[in-house]
């Protein structure tokens, strides 16, 4: 079986440094589990802004849910050393920027959800919640947190 990297080089996609825009740590292991602070959808080209429902669409949406996701394995591997000892994600929270009457942030959240699941197979099956929000930092689209179980130290 292919490892999370071989698969993320088959999606085309390889893990970006990771980026921190204040005084936190990118993720804070206590015993067996990772909390990932919230990553939002930066990649080399820049970030992805803007409010949901608004200035941008569902898709796009859904796309910066899955750069968000990645951005939080970017802490995953710098705090574990090897994406291979993820045995589950648990949570995932996903916050949305939206606009005045939008109501499909689970939609937009679901980019980062398929995205795991896609990468980790049933390891990927996470509990989530999925939030609407007036304002996110640097008006970013969409911000993704998560909770990680990983194998031993």
């Amino acid at each position: 079986m292919p490892s999370v990297l071989d698969r993320l080089r088959e999606m085309g996609l390889e893990l970006p440094a990771r980026r921190s825009a204040g005084q936190y740590a990118g993720a804070v292991r206590s015993g067996n589990l990772l909390f990932v602070s919230g990553a939002g959808p930066v990649s080399a080209g820049g970030m992805v802004t803007g409010k949901l429902g608004a200035e941008l669409g569902v898709e796009a949406g859904k796309e910066a849910a899955r750069l968000c996701a990645l951005n939080c394995l970017s802490a995953v591997q710098e705090a574990v050393g090897d994406l291979e000892r993820v045995t589950r994600i648990v949570k995932l929270l996903g916050f949305v920027n939206s606009g005045p009457g939008f109501t499909q942030q689970h939609v937009v959240v679901d980019g980062a959800s398929s995205f795991l699941l896609e990468l980790f197979g049933d390891r990927g099956a996470h509990a989530r919640s999925s939030v609407g929000v007036a304002e996110l930092p640097f008006n970013i689209a969409v911000e993704v947190e998560m909770i990680v179980e990983v194998a031993g130290e």
